[in-house]
């Protein structure tokens, strides 16, 4: 058992930090289709450098590492007892080692358990199969996306498409407007699976199973197959693109299954997926425990071109704006002189602040002075090196649209100039930052190599008893780069490819499946 823990070890180091070859080549495929310069351009060129990155530094591609879901095959009589224990042990070691980050929650009290143990977590799923080895793969999907999961009961009417009803063109519009409400905030392009009928449970359950499916293969199910295809053209009509900055690019895979159901219920599930698309496999030998294959590392054609990772920071001007390097605290007077679309290049103190942070500063006083300074939706990924200074491992930015409800509070409190995170926000949050004079800043959702790299020191902490992803981490950033996408002015970028993607999702309401 020894033997297998550390093969379990090695999938998730290897998942956690090592895109595999399709879904590498289906960005590098996407960085092709952008116009030159554009945002989207720029977010993809940040995404292939954090990828490059995190492979370099055998360290998290995202610092959201999600919830570890594994789907065993095992031989008759394997010990799945034994099995069980052995993977909780590799996942309490790769959260000591950073390559996890501690993402177990108890639900009722908030605590973390510190090392992604507990109940419910990590998820094991085993089946029995006739052959004479284990088969072991691995799914590590993060909140951002798994929050855009979203599931359709026919017949229903959805905005722009009109009536879905009960039969295959229902489908059909489900899962394009799946990728519509999605927009940005799952840290699109991304990519789907989708699951037709069964339950609520298992056709959640069989949509993500479809993301265990490589991203180049051919559903064996003719009708099937063309709605995939179908879907991967039409969907990158939306022009919501990479970030939900709009673009050629909104969807990079749609793996889709079906199951029988019941009379009464047609279901349509769908599960979301990042770019940060982390799912890997291996066989292992039952006897020995070692990994004998590993089920996703295809080889690279030796003729793929290699793409030059001109990230945001050595970007060239973009769609008019302009690059505007700030350093904290900032005044009114900058922040009202920005506007949609700028680069802004951050030097100095910002402080990381998640869902329990933005709770506690409505009704206490902030452990720091919040006058002119920077939050950051981030939970970062954190260790102790040998002297007991806090290190940064991973530290790319959260969904935003969850602290909606206190953003505009804390700011108008607090004085903030300025908040980091991906997705954008909503209204109230818009209003504030006309009102206040601030700015909602989109960094690019996953990039968790690329904005470790610009943190040169940490500070300090306050509220370790949230956990460390929930904590309020003080650190001085250098080269800190990301695009203005609400304005003090009232603009907001996010409201934009809302609406014109919601008319261009309009456009596909007629039939097309009989």
């Amino acid at each position: 058992m020894e033997a297998f823990k550390q093969s379990i070890l090695e999938l998730i180091t290897e998942t956690s930090t090592n895109l595999p070859p399709d879904v590498r080549e289906a960005i590098r495929a996407a960085r092709e289709k952008e116009d030159a310069g554009t945002r989207a351009a720029l977010a993809l060129a940040t995404i292939s450098q954090n990828i490059d990155m995190a492979e370099e530094n055998v360290s998290p591609i995202c610092q959201d590492t999600g919830l570890p879901t594994f789907e065993i095959h095992v031989p008759v009589g394997a010990n799945q007892i034994r099995m069980t224990a052995a993977i909780r042990e590799a996942v309490a070691e790769a959260t000591r080692l950073g390559k996890l980050r501690p993402n177990s929650v108890d639900s009722l009290t908030g605590e973390n358990s510190g090392d992604n143990l507990g109940e419910g977590t990590p998820v094991i799923h085993f089946t029995q199969w006739e052959k004479d080895e284990i088969e072991v793969r691995l799914i590590l999907k993060g909140g951002g996306c798994e929050n855009k999961n979203i599931q359709y009961s026919l017949p229903c009417e959805l905005p722009g498409l009109g009536r879905a009803g009960r039969d295959l063109d229902g489908i059909r519009k489900c899962i394009l407007h799946s990728v519509y409400q999605a927009q940005g905030q799952g840290c699109s392009a991304g990519f789907i699976g989708v699951g037709i009928g069964g339950d609520r449970t298992t056709g959640y359950e069989l949509a993500k199973k479809q993301l265990f499916r490589k991203v180049n293969d051919t559903n064996p199910n003719p009708e099937l197959a063309k709605l995939e295809e179908y879907i991967m053209e039409k969907a990158n009509t939306l022009s919501i693109g990479t970030m939900g900055f709009g673009g050629n690019t909104t969807l990079l895979g749609c793996k889709i299954g079906s199951m029988n159901r019941i009379p009464a219920s047609f279901f349509v599930s769908v599960a979301y997926n990042c770019w940060a698309f982390r799912r890997q496999g291996v066989t292992i030998d039952p006897e020995t425990g070692k990994i004998k294959e590993w089920l996703y590392k295809d080889e690279i054609p030796a003729d793929t071109p290699k793409q030059k990772n001109d990230g945001l920071t050595v970007a060239p001007q973009t769609e008019g704006s302009r690059q505007i390097e700030l350093t904290t605290p900032i005044t009114e007077e900058q922040i009202r002189q920005l506007k949609v679309g700028d680069v802004v290049i951050l030097n100095g103190l910002i402080h990381t602040g998640r869902d329990a942070l933005h709770k506690y500063l409505i009704d206490h006083d902030s452990p720091v002075d919040l006058e002119g300074g920077v939050i950051y939706h981030c939970g970062p990924v954190m260790l102790k090196d040998k002297d007991g200074n806090w290190e940064v491992k991973a530290a790319g930015p959260t969904t935003s649209i969850r602290e909606e409800p206190y953003q505009a509070d804390i700011i108008k409190k607090f004085g903030v100039r300025a908040v980091i995170g991906k997705g954008g926000m909503g209204k109230k949050t818009l209003q504030a930052l006309k009102e206040h004079g601030a700015v909602y800043l989109n960094a690019i959702g996953g990039a968790a190599q690329y904005y470790a790299d610009c943190i040169t020191q940490v500070d300090g902490v306050d509220m370790m008893e949230f956990g460390i992803p929930e904590a309020m981490w003080h650190l001085h950033v250098k080269g800190f780069a990301a695009i203005v996408t609400m304005d003090a002015h009232g603009n907001s970028l996010h409201e934009d490819v809302e609406k014109s993607s919601l008319e261009k999702l309009a456009e596909l309401k007629e039939p097309v499946f009989k």
